[in-house]
């Protein structure tokens, strides 16, 4: 057991301040070794025209009691510290009496009882000096107490691993499959760019081609059905507005019925008899898309070959044209 003793020299002036308080920075019902305590002292009632001096206690530190932080000083009032940044409020504060708080911070680093020195403080002002004693304490230090009879030492343990829980992983999981979305975004993207190219770069067919094809698709009787025959008469009737705006240059899609064959009825590729049959197609295809007309399997049986007639025999007359103006000029 250690004992710390501290002799202070005979001061002149001296006047009774109080005592010295300890408080534990670490919150236990005993001080241990290596706990730091706060050691400080309170000077009550002063004003701005004070000044006070405090003694160098860094002699008293030793491998056995550390001084861990010199002095600090606080200004109190109403046993609060006052915190203001602004001088002019400061100053406000400073006109009315107020206590100092001065403390160091120490640390014992051998079990026993320490007998902390007595705080000389030497306060001067308009009045002259007096020195402040503040009584000091004894402060009474542990350790842990260990079972000798019992103990017995075991392997460092090793670092404890708790479970991952699915909150955890929610935000992983959840970028995961951000990161596929915009993976999957990314290459859908360039493929359709890709296909896009490969499309304008391929040789257009010719536009009976296209709708000879189209029409191929109604050969079967099973759109003759009543269920049916509007997806029929629409699909012929639709192909073959294309093919006319592509091959005639007039905007079929866009027109009604009369519209289109009052535009075509001046055009010398389509015969009469061409000409009214297939008017009477789209008016027929007409009832059925708009009046729930159902139309006879007769009716359904020449609609589809009236259709493919139309678009070879135009065709037909553009290649005569062609031959014709071959001829022409090589004669």
């Amino acid at each position: 057991m250690n004992i710390l003793t501290i002799i202070l020299a005979a001061l002149p002036g001296i006047v009774t301040g109080g005592d010295a308080r300890i408080e534990q920075l670490q919150k236990r019902d005993s001080i241990l070794i290596a706990d730091q305590v706060r050691y400080e002292i309170v000077v009550r009632d002063l004003d701005k025209d004070h000044a006070l001096a405090l003694p160098d206690l860094s002699g008293a530190s030793n491998d056995t009691l550390t001084l861990v932080r010199g002095w600090q000083l606080d200004t109190l009032l109403n046993g609060k510290p006052v915190r203001s940044r602004n001088a002019k409020a400061a100053a406000k504060i400073l006109r009315k009496p107020f206590d100092v708080r001065a403390s160091v911070v120490l640390a014992p680093f051998e079990e026993g009882k320490y007998i902390l020195p007595d705080i000389p403080v030497v306060r001067s002002g308009k009045d002259g000096a007096d020195t402040l004693i503040f009584k000091g304490l004894e402060m009474e230090v542990k350790t842990m107490p260990v079972d000798t009879a019992s103990f017995q030492i075991h392997d460092i343990k090793g670092q404890i691993l708790y479970p991952v829980t699915f909150k955890e992983l929610l935000p992983w999981i959840g970028g995961g499959l951000l990161a596929a979305a915009l993976i999957a975004l990314a290459v859908w993207l360039i493929v359709r760019e890709s296909r896009r190219k490969a499309e304008a770069g391929k040789p257009k067919d010719p536009a009976y081609i296209v709708a000879l094809r189209e029409l191929d698709k109604y050969r079967s009787d099973k759109y003759w059905a009543p269920e049916k025959q509007k997806a029929f008469y629409s699909g012929i009737t639709d192909t073959l507005k294309f093919y006319m705006d592509d091959r005639f240059g007039v905007d079929a899609p866009e027109m009604t019925t009369a519209e289109l064959f009052d535009a075509l009825k001046s055009d010398k590729d389509i015969t009469p008899e061409m000409y009214s049959g297939l008017k009477d197609l789209f008016e027929r295809a007409d009832f059925v898309k708009f009046a729930k007309h159902i139309a006879t399997d007769e009716e359904n049986a020449r609609a589809l070959p009236l259709a493919v007639s139309f678009v070879t025999t135009t065709y037909q007359a553009d290649i005569q044209k062609e031959a014709s103006g071959e001829e022409a000029a090589d004669d």
